[in-house]
C-alpha cells in the first residue's frame, strides 16, 4: 500500500471494535479522505497493527462490503468501492455528526457544563486537531 491507512480503536469503549472501524471508514470516505480504489490493509495487517482478533477486521469489512463501501478483490486487499470519488454532500457529512453531538450535549446537561465551557472546550479540541494528546 502506498498511502498508510490507520485507524484508532478505543478499547475501553463499550462500542464493539468492529463498529468503531465501520464508522471510521465510513466517515472518511463520506469526507472525500479515502476514495474509490484506494487499498486498506490487509485482515491480517490490520491485526496486527491494532492488536485484535482478525475476525474483528473480518467482520467490519464484511459488513462495508455488504453496505457496497469496500470491494472485494481476489488474491487482492480490499479497496473503497467505485462511487465514492467525492465526498458526500456537505448536509449528509453535518447528520453523521449529529448522534455525536447529541450524545456531547446530553453528557455536558448531566454534567452541569455550562454551555460557553462546552464551546470553549469543542473549539479548542477542533483548533488543536494535529497535537499529540
Amino acid at each position: 500500500m502506498d498511502t498508510p491507512i490507520q485507524f484508532q480503536i478505543q478499547t475501553g469503549s463499550p462500542e464493539p471494535i468492529y463498529r468503531q472501524l465501520m464508522e471510521q471508514l465510513r466517515r472518511r470516505v463520506a469526507a472525500g479522505q479515502w476514495k474509490a480504489g484506494q487499498e486498506l490493509p490487509s485482515v491480517r495487517e490490520l491485526a496486527g497493527l491494532l492488536a485484535v482478533h482478525p475476525m474483528t477486521i473480518s467482520k467490519a469489512y464484511g459488513l462495508l462490503e455488504a453496505e457496497g463501501l469496500l470491494q472485494r478483490r481476489r488474491g487482492l486487499s480490499m479497496v473503497i468501492a467505485a462511487g465514492h470519488e467525492r465526498p458526500a454532500p456537505k448536509a449528509e457529512r453535518i447528520e453523521r455528526l449529529r448522534p455525536t453531538l447529541e450524545r456531547v450535549c446530553a453528557e455536558a446537561r448531566e454534567l452541569a457544563i455550562p454551555k460557553q465551557q462546552v464551546l470553549s472546550l469543542l473549539e479548542r479540541l477542533l483548533d488543536d486537531e494535529g497535537s499529540p494528546r
